[in-house]
């Protein structure tokens, strides 16, 4: 079989890639490894994590599209008994309450507004179906294997360009295509924040498989005590405030003991543990509904190994191991601490046991790519006195999130520092070697420490929109990547195409995050 783009991956930027590819006359292959669309907002459950600005700016106009969608989704729901109408119809409207985001809602109604997808013009949508092999020749993918999890059968596809979308880069290794894997050295990279000493590719950001938890404050849904929970009990980071299994922990910013309570806050409107990513706020209906709210919290961060590069066991073992962790501390409050009401909602993932589909993933192999960003051009204590990062010629898009980076594997700490609203730069999604692949994902060419505020949902969005318009430009114009950022007429006219697609490419006057 042959396709013109072949995107792999449907995640934050597979299918904003995909969107942005819809009625443009290409034929397109979307694989996607779970049996949902959209990444982080559907099959890794967690809520947007956005800057205070996205209400008016700041997101690519498909971007602001499917949010409205999805607001409109509750709006308008047959079977939904609000308290009132007034609030509904506002414009910031929250249907989960959340206070991580000004969108917090159910993964299912996420997923349904990206479903268009599946049946879109040209677009072959291939649910449960993965890349497991590249065929190359003088730099270039000839051709893909793609593998249906299913059936377990398999078929070769000669695409023209392809899009990695996958949420660890899985394609860059298959591909021959150069990469980095972890922390930079100062000396290499001269940023402030960067490890002093040699590189450590093994200081990977933790990742978190997340669960979705409801809270029946009459009933017991004490689990089975997980296999791992005397271990996950007694665990103690060594920079943590005490162990990984309590209400304290580290403040991201000071490092000092910090306690958040579950739901007992001590004035109103203080912040809880449960209200974080809450995503069914029973108070907005007018019949009883149970509160559910998502397990992606500091106390289920697994930072005792990576995923990245390493065999089928070990890889197998981490999972199970941070699926262990999460259900630890579930075990954990429901048996310690008395909360027997919190549940397990298999209703609200699409899975049998209420665990995400796939975990999430915060950190990725990144490409070696034509310009990489470094914390110089993004952080404020680099830039003094300015109200955004310094301006990129080559930009293809915005974001603004603080640069957090979780704790690694390696044992590193958290970082959690300041950030200019930035931009997205062309020459960090185009690589150094392999002439027809693009990166969609987290795996553009930033640092490990600029890959803590690139990482987010509008900043991937905009990242898989801009290389899927990317490809199809390259294409039209029967040019590589490498070619067109060779000439900066070409990239204005590039530029000139994504601001008509309603792709912001500047932020106006604010300060840092």
């Amino acid at each position: 079989m042959k396709c013109d783009v072949l995107i792999a991956g449907g995640g934050t930027g597979g299918v904003a890639a995909a969107k942005a590819l819809q009625g443009k006359g290409l034929t397109v292959v979307l694989t996607e490894e779970t049996d949902w669309l959209g990444g982080q907002f559907t099959s890794q459950i967690v809520p947007p994590d956005e800057h205070p600005w996205i209400e008016q700016f700041g997101c690519t106009r498909r971007y602001r599209k499917f949010r409205d969608a999805v607001r409109n989704s509750y709006r308008n729901s047959l079977g939904r008994e609000w308290v009132e109408s007034g609030h509904r119809f506002g414009p910031g409207f929250n249907p989960g309450g959340g206070w991580v985001s000004k969108l917090c809602g159910e993964p299912r109604v996420f997923h349904e507004q990206l479903v268009d997808i599946e049946q879109g013009s040209m677009v072959d949508c291939r649910l449960r179906h993965i890349v497991s092999e590249v065929s190359c020749e003088n730099g270039s993918i000839r051709a893909v294997q793609v593998t249906d999890l299913k059936s377990g059968g398999s078929q070769w596809i000669e695409p023209k360009m392809v899009l990695d979308a996958t949420e660890l880069g899985d394609l860059l290794p298959l591909s021959g295509t150069s990469y980095v894997v972890g922390a930079e050295s100062r000396d290499d990279t001269r940023e402030p924040h960067a490890i002093d000493g040699p590189a450590e590719p093994d200081n990977i950001q933790s990742f978190t498989w997340c669960a979705a938890v409801g809270w029946d404050p009459d009933g017991d849904h004490t689990i089975d005590e997980p296999n791992l929970y005397d271990y996950w009990r007694s665990f103690v980071p060594e920079f943590w405030s005490g162990r990984l299994l309590d209400l304290t922990f580290p403040n991201v910013r000071t490092g000092a003991p910090m306690t958040l309570p579950l739901f007992e806050a001590k004035d109103d409107g203080a912040l809880t543990l449960f209200g974080y990513r809450q995503i069914i706020d029973p108070t907005l209906y007018s019949k009883p509904v149970e509160a559910v709210t998502v397990m992606n919290w500091p106390q289920n961060d697994f930072m005792t190994g990576h995923v990245i590069d390493v065999d089928k066991a070990t890889r197998d073992k981490h999972y199970r191991g941070a699926r262990q962790l999460t259900l630890s501390v579930l075990y954990w409050l429901q048996s310690e601490l008395g909360y027997k009401g919190l549940r397990l909602r298999p209703d609200v993932t699409g899975t049998d046991d209420g665990l995400a589909m796939a975990p999430y993933h915060r950190e990725s192999r990144r490409i070696k790519s034509l310009r990489t960003v470094r914390e110089q051009d993004v952080s404020p204590e680099c830039n003094p006195g300015r109200q955004a990062a310094p301006e990129m010629w080559d930009s293809v898009g915005v974001g603004a999130y603080r640069i957090d980076l979780h704790p690694g594997s390696n044992g590193a700490k958290t970082i959690d520092i300041a950030c200019l609203p930035f931009q997205i730069p062309l020459g960090a999604l185009i690589p150094e070697t392999t002439t027809n692949l693009l990166p969609a994902c987290k795996n553009i060419g930033t640092t490990h420490v600029t890959n803590g505020c690139y990482r987010l949902h509008p900043v991937e969005w905009n990242i898989g929109e801009s290389a899927g318009l990317f490809a199809c430009f390259c294409l039209c114009k029967g040019v590589a990547p490498q070619d067109v950022y060779a000439d900066k007429p070409m990239v204005k006219e590039f530029q000139s195409l994504l601001a008509q697609e309603g792709v912001e490419l500047a932020w106006p006057r604010l300060g840092p995050l």
